[in-house]
């Protein structure tokens, strides 16, 4: 795929097929990820890949969280957030290094780790699968890092949910540049 059609033609794909996908596959998108540009060479990403039971697992840490700030909500409340990582047979959860060097500053850090996220995203596109990346409440749930292995002030910069297209969404214009940008030529 040609790279400027997997930058325009890339969307979010919702609904993805239950289907397994293979290691390999899943080690072609993080290697895309690390392919990130990052200040200073410090690769300040974190993956952390669920599958199978794994996004069980991370569902069951959304259920207890959620019940925990929501205390007397009926159990059936609890299946959505439950159900949340199932979405996809992939999620990959994409935190952030803390800065370990004067030199290096947060920014930094978390803009190359959300360069990273946009590889991966152009590298299933151009693999045929379909991903989307969320963020939302579950990124900053101390509960949810602390479960994925990241201290209480990391950032997670979102999760990626990946898997075989099982609906493709209609193509539709995309917006363009012009009303964003400033032009300083004198």
């Amino acid at each position: 795929m040609e790279l400027f059609e997997a930058i325009h033609g890339r969307r979010s794909v919702g609904k993805v097929k239950p289907d397994a996908l293979p290691r390999e596959i899943i080690e072609k998108l993080l290697s895309a990820g690390a392919q990130a540009p990052n200040h200073y060479k410090v690769r300040p990403w974190r993956f952390v890949v669920l599958t199978g039971e794994g996004r069980r697992r991370l569902g069951d840490a959304m259920a207890a969280s959620f019940a925990d700030r929501n205390p007397g909500l009926p159990s059936e409340a609890l299946n959505k957030p439950r159900a949340t990582p199932l979405a996809a047979p992939v999620v990959i959860a994409v935190g952030v290094d803390k800065p370990s060097e004067t030199k290096v500053i947060e920014i930094e850090n978390i803009s190359a780790a959300s360069a990273a996220c946009q590889n991966i995203l152009l590298a299933a596109h151009a693999l045929g699968l379909g991903a989307k990346w969320k963020t939302g409440e579950w990124a900053r749930d101390p509960r949810i890092k602390e479960f994925l292995g990241f201290a209480p002030d990391q950032t997670i910069v979102g999760f990626i949910y990946v898997g075989y297209p099982d609906v493709l969404p209609d193509p539709y214009p995309r917006i363009g540049f012009e009303d964003r940008v400033t032009w300083m030529d004198q």
